[in-house]
């Protein structure tokens, strides 16, 4: 049987069936706050539907459910500021784990297909890194599509890593040491700070962390036909997100988009994390191929089980406690410190 055989066989299948126990266990949390499909929503109600960090909290909320944060991560400390964006601020949170400075720095930029979330939807991650990998992250919020469309959120984020770089001692941080990082178009964003750094002489990135990045504009991929009709994301999902942001049919060829057309060369050591049961799966696994034949340090782990938004899912799903450790580990040698203690699971 060829691949195409195998594939035509799944198509209408729920790849979710195949997740890890943990992980269904947080999808049927999700099921039970009853989301609207964001493919079926207008831009307002896609903003309102509750979200699988919404299923997360609910299951932390039950009684006797054993999930509890580490004490590192509850002693972090949060502010929210304005930072500079490409045109007027955008909201911040600063996260500052326990200890004393000056901390390395983590730029961090959030998922929702450029089009939903926010800071508070994607407060997970930022807090248990800053405790983790020991650095102050900055959580940079910026505009989204359809009313700002590409490249808006790229032009912020690029606003985001100037401001980084001239504050990072204000905020109690390693100027010589800050890091970029982002979840699905989030960690699109990074990339796209790294080579914008790489090509206008600024100071680069140390290190960059993507979690399941949007790196292509191949829809037809082998995990975008596996996973069509899965669980948190899907693909009728992203085309919902890229016909939000883009201007035209041309944007697809944008290597602000098509990342894996751009030139790689001379970025910063890289750590790609993926999932099993995940569209944007392929994506991370090319851009990891592509950036080593470019000659990057880069290190590419897939967790099988998992689903899109795994990885801010610590308290509650093993292998984002296993991919956070991964990440951190990364971060915390590319900042010349020694590894951490390993903290409570």
């Amino acid at each position: 049987m060829t691949l195409t055989d195998t594939l035509k066989g799944m198509i209408g299948l729920d790849p979710t069936a195949h997740a890890d126990a943990d992980m269904k266990t947080v999808l049927e949390a999700f099921k039970g706050l009853d989301p609207k499909p964001i493919e079926t929503c207008s831009v307002a109600e896609a903003r309102e539907q509750p979200t699988p960090a919404d299923a997360v909290k609910t299951l932390l909320a039950q009684a006797g459910h054993g999930a509890r944060l580490p004490l590192e991560v509850e002693a972090v400390v949060t502010r929210d500021i304005e930072i500079d964006g490409a045109v007027g601020t955008n909201p911040a949170r600063v996260y500052t784990p326990a200890g004393e400075g000056p901390f390395p720095v983590i730029l961090y930029f959030h998922g929702g297909g450029w089009v939903i979330a926010d800071l508070d939807t994607y407060d997970a991650t930022p807090r248990s890194l800053a405790a983790q990998s020991h650095a102050i992250v900055v959580s940079a919020h910026y505009r989204q599509a359809p009313e700002h469309k590409l490249p808006a959120a790229h032009e912020d984020a690029f606003a985001a890593w100037r401001w980084i770089v001239e504050h990072a001692a204000r905020l109690g941080g390693d100027p010589l040491k800050i890091a970029v990082m982002g979840e699905s178009a989030g960690a699109n964003l990074a990339i796209n700070v790294s080579i914008h750094a790489r090509d206008n002489g600024l100071p680069p990135p140390v290190h960059q962390a993507l979690i399941y990045p949007v790196a292509s504009n191949n829809i037809a991929s082998v995990s975008y036909e596996e996973n069509r009709n899965a669980q948190p994301l899907n693909k009728k999902m992203m085309l919902w997100f890229v016909q939000n942001v883009i201007n035209d049919e041309s944007d697809l060829r944008n290597p602000l988009i098509d990342v894996v057309s751009a030139e790689l060369a001379n970025l910063p050591p890289t750590v790609i994390v993926t999932a099993g049961i995940d569209p944007l799966r392929s994506d991370g696994e090319k851009l990891a191929e592509k950036l080593a034949a470019a000659g990057v340090a880069v290190e590419h782990r897939n967790y099988q089980g998992a689903t899109h938004e795994f990885f801010g899912m610590a308290p509650v799903v093993q292998a984002a406690r296993d991919a956070q450790a991964f990440v951190s580990l990364a971060q915390r040698q590319a900042f010349g410190g020694a590894p951490l203690e390993e903290m409570d699971s």
